[in-house]
């Protein structure tokens, strides 16, 4: 039995533990056993593995966690070597869990393993008495590892690294493997869009190998990846980029997805990524910058005397940029919006503009800004401003950010404001997103061409949970986004209002 097949043969003995397919037999799908008999299969005239690192490509839902922890738990167990020492290692404790909690499945349903293993939940760390060998979970977010002396790495979702503590856990994995006769570094990730990031180096490392193998006999790339300038819709892509499409992800789901993404500019960008695979670029903006112009219409405020609005309050910090964003739906059936929005930065925030590429002063000149003395926001100001505009506009209610305003938000209410506190998870800011996206594609949005705003709508770079919910990241977002979240803010109230009264609301419909 030559290596490959053994690796396969202890995988057969494995079970699913999630349904549809729990208490089932493992049974790799062919792209699976394709990777496996190439990656543990070529060996070098002395027998040893040729590979001692290689990098899966593959977009989410293919299999990857079921793969990446069979193939821990072999060279725990299975690999022929004593004092074993395996690591999954991730970007956070909970990434490093995901295949953890699948080796541990894994275990407890097969009763060879069960008897002869030791699971340590709290640690992550499962046990080899016979042997003296260890499988443990690793992240970036944790106490940085050295002194190791693995035998195999299983490095999972490594586009999400980020910053000095994930390059620091890397540096410590792959400078760890001189102790052993031939260790394995596996990373697993899905497309990132940072191309400054440790992953593009690896990645980028990875396309060079695959168009010249001989440059490292000792790298395996296995890159499932649509083509730049392939037709995204195309199902042929898909099954390109997804070997286990049907299986793991039913071809049903890949289309609502993809249906949901054409009708969404916000989802497109992580539909390519997450689903083919494609680098995309956290630069990209959510609202394209002509469909935000296209709704930039002068707006003549005395107009807006009288209507009803709401309002959305951002104080992200006291020594930043605040945002108060005002809209006004017209009795139109749907309704149109129009906005007026404000700003305020304490005067000694302006002298960052080099940080921010920006003009502060300039805005103030033009009244798009206002500064004020010193280097915190003065709230009191604030809060007569806001006064100010009830005074002059019928403001129905205003929501805020209950984290960053709570404050201002009782003393505002205390003056009669009604206030509306809002989180900023998914559940508040999802729907309200998604809202705002559609007003200004169907043009049902003017916003008056307030350059503060434009800038902020185009810094705003989204998260998307497993269920498509969205909202804007101001960690991932490129510069500031207090307008464009206190816009979001504002409508999620102006959505919730009551429809215009009619006769026929008033007193039902008369049948003749």
């Amino acid at each position: 039995m030559d290596r490959a097949d053994r690796v396969l043969k202890f995988i057969s003995h494995l079970k699913h533990s999630k349904a549809p397919w729990a208490g089932l037999p493992f049974e790799p799908m062919p792209w699976q056993v394709d990777f496996i008999r190439e990656l543990y299969g070529t060996l070098n005239p002395d027998g040893t593995r040729q590979y001692r690192q290689a990098l899966l490509y593959l977009p989410r839902k293919n299999g990857k966690s079921f793969m990446a922890a069979a193939l821990a738990l072999y060279h725990l167990i299975a690999d022929g070597k004593e004092g074993a020492e395996v690591y999954l290692a991730a970007g956070s404790r909970e990434q490093a869990s995901v295949v953890f909690n699948q080796c541990r499945d894994f275990v407890r349903s097969n009763k060879t393993l069960s008897k002869r293993l030791r699971v340590i939940e709290y640690s992550k760390r499962i046990i080899d008495d016979k042997t003296s060998s260890v499988l443990r979970a690793l992240s970036a977010d944790g106490a940085l590892q050295h002194g190791l002396n693995p035998t195999a790495v299983i490095a999972d979702e490594v586009h999400i690294w980020e910053g000095k503590r994930g390059r620091e856990l890397w540096e410590a994995l792959v400078t760890s493997f001189g102790g052993r006769e031939e260790p394995l570094l596996l990373c697993i990730s899905t497309a990132g869009y940072d191309r400054t990031s440790l992953f593009w180096e690896l990645y980028d490392y990875a396309k060079k190998v695959q168009e010249d193998p001989k440059s490292d006999p000792t790298f395996l790339p296995c890159l499932y990846e649509a083509g730049l300038d392939d037709d995204w819709l195309d199902v042929k892509v898909w099954k390109k980029a997804n070997p286990a499409l049907g299986e793991f992800r039913s071809l049903e789901d890949m289309q609502a997805l993809a249906t949901k993404a054409k009708e969404s500019a916000a989802l497109e960008n992580s539909f390519r990524r997450l689903y083919l695979n494609q680098w995309t670029s956290a630069e990209i903006a959510w609202i394209p910058a002509d469909k935000w112009a296209a709704c930039g219409s002068l707006i003549a405020p005395e107009r807006l005397r009288g209507r009803e609005c709401f309002g959305g309050l951002d104080l992200s910090a006291t020594t930043d940029l605040a945002a108060f964003v005002l809209v006004f739906p017209d009795d139109n059936d749907p309704p149109s919006y129009d906005i007026l929005p404000y700003f305020w930065l304490p005067e000694a925030r302006a002298t960052a503009e080099r940080r921010d590429v920006v003009d502060y002063r300039a805005w103030a000149r033009s009244g798009d800004l206002k500064l004020m003395p010193g280097e915190v926001l003065d709230q009191r100001e604030i809060k007569r401003d806001i006064q100010n505009l009830a005074n002059t506009y019928r403001i129905k209610e205003i929501a805020f950010d209950r984290w960053n305003a709570f404050q201002l938000a009782v003393e505002l209410e205390e003056e009669g404001a009604t206030m509306v506190s809002t989180g900023m998870g998914y559940a508040s800011m999802s729907m309200p997103t998604k809202t705002l996206e559609e007003l200004v594609l169907s043009k049902r949005l003017e916003h008056g061409g307030h350059p503060v705003l434009a800038w902020n709508m185009q810094n705003v770079v989204l998260e998307q949970d497993a269920a498509g919910n969205i909202k804007p990241s101001k960690a991932r977002s490129k510069d500031r986004i207090d307008g464009a979240v206190a816009l979001i803010l504002a409508i999620s109230r102006a959505v919730l209002r009551e429809p215009k009264a009619t006769v026929y609301r008033e007193r039902g419909l008369l049948v003749i």
